[in-house]
């Protein structure tokens, strides 16, 4: 096989594993793998916007930043907006530590501003069309800055041009989600699990968003099938343990508001089988 093609298999591998682990709730993981193949291949468009929502996921609100400004530098149709502009000191995804601005956990984003201004020109530099990509990406930074409804407009523009895509449903559930619309946010997540049945990420935060409207059952119901997912995908060991327990402390949650001890106390000893049947889940 000459070099060149071998060169292109490896990094394309190395996104297909970031992206299937991200989309198994095991963010840490998906962040491994989406920077080795930045390290293959820096101008991966699709691992760049992968690893910047997966930085945002863990919190790392700045290299979330970075890994969307080399996005743009290395995008054809945005690097000239970057062009002259110094690069962020690190890599996107570096272990560097955020500058701590309060005691409740919130972390100064230096680039911030910067970053979404620049989306933003892109966006003014479209006006006559919708860029999904981009518009993802300025979602992403508005996620960041807590501006949920404009992060929703975004992905919404997004799936005006991809309405099938379930990445972005989700993406959109989630954004209503931290807004505290968690209806509107079960219509996203159910849309995106109608695309991709086996979404776990989605189904988990169905789960979630159940819980917050107080429909505990179909929130049990909800983990259930994602961990009976799991389960059928043992190949992933390290996905399936990492997404377990979140999911397993999850359902304990859920089924503590149902007045069921006896479920509650099957939950503790990890007998699916048993609340399955108790739930009369077909799956």
């Amino acid at each position: 096989m000459p070099s060149s093609l071998k060169y292109c298999v490896s990094d394309k591998a190395w996104q297909v594993l970031g992206t299937t682990q991200a989309e198994n709730e095991n963010e840490q993981a998906a962040i491994v793998s989406l920077q080795r193949c930045l390290e293959l291949h820096p101008n991966n468009l699709a691992a760049l916007m992968g690893l910047a929502v997966s930085l945002t996921n863990t919190g790392m609100r700045q290299e979330a930043c970075e890994a969307l400004l080399r996005w743009l530098r290395h995008n054809p149709k945005y690097k000239h907006l970057v062009k002259g502009k110094s690069q962020p000191n690190g890599s996107p995804g570096s272990q560097r530590r955020m500058s701590r601005v309060s005691t409740v956990g919130r972390y100064e984003c230096s680039l911030l501003p910067e970053a979404r201004e620049l989306f933003l020109e892109g966006v003014r530099n479209n006006c006559d069309s919708v860029d999904p990509d981009l518009q993802t990406g300025l979602g992403v930074l508005y996620n960041l800055s807590g501006e949920f409804n404009k992060a929703v407009e975004a992905f919404n523009a997004a799936l005006s041009v991809r309405p099938q895509d379930y990445l972005l449903w989700n993406r959109l559930g989630a954004t209503l989600a931290n807004g505290d619309r968690s209806q509107e946010a079960v219509e996203a997540y159910t849309k995106a699990l109608e695309l991709q049945p086996g979404f776990i990420r989605s189904r988990y935060n169905l789960g979630i968003s159940c819980i917050n409207l107080g429909a505990h059952r179909e929130a049990a119901g909800n983990f259930l099938t994602a961990l009976s997912l799991q389960r059928k995908s043992r190949s992933h060991q390290l996905s399936h343990q990492v997404m377990s327990g979140n999911i397993w402390a999850a359902l304990r949650i859920a089924l503590s508001m149902m007045d069921q001890p006896e479920l509650f106390q099957a939950a503790n000893l990890g007998d699916l089988d048993l609340l399955i049947k108790a739930f009369n889940l077909d799956i």
